[in-house]
């Protein structure tokens, strides 16, 4: 039997797969598996290969569909999408990948690259869709 450090899977429920591809691209995920939208809703599936380890991060949906799951229909279809949730991907090189990324996502920056109270530097971002990614070093938590 294969050991998983790790077997949190992320599932990003959203209504557009190709603003999802197009952001994403830009730092540094890469499509691994797509199921595009047709009779049913679609999945996607994206990569970062890093020096610490892959992340990968799954998305469901595609369409406007989406929209109708039998849990987030409850919700206006406005609602900010992870709303009180921080997504985080810890990066081997911080300071290197902030400056390949920066041009690409300055729009949708939150906070700079910034030395922590923890000892640990990080920066900040909002996908298209609202969801909260929080780039940082690693932080050891005997994983």
């Amino acid at each position: 039997m294969k050991l998983i450090k790790n077997n949190l899977v992320l599932e990003l429920h959203v209504p557009n797969f190709d603003e999802v591809k197009d952001f994403y691209s830009k730092l540094g995920f890469e499509v691994i598996s797509e199921e595009p939208v047709g009779k049913e809703l679609g999945y996607l599936v994206m990569k970062r290969k890093d020096s610490l380890g892959d992340t990968i991060i799954n998305f469901y949906g595609g369409d406007e569909k989406v929209y109708n799951h039998n849990f987030f229909k409850d919700f206006p279809k406005e609602t900010k999408r992870g709303y009180e949730v921080e997504i985080t991907i810890p990066v081997g090189d911080i300071k290197t990948y902030y400056q390949k990324v920066l041009p690409d996502i300055k729009a949708r920056l939150v906070q700079d690259l910034t030395l922590k109270r923890w000892g640990k530097k990080d920066f900040r971002i909002v996908d298209p869709f609202g969801f909260y990614l929080r780039f940082t070093e690693l932080v050891d938590w005997n994983q």
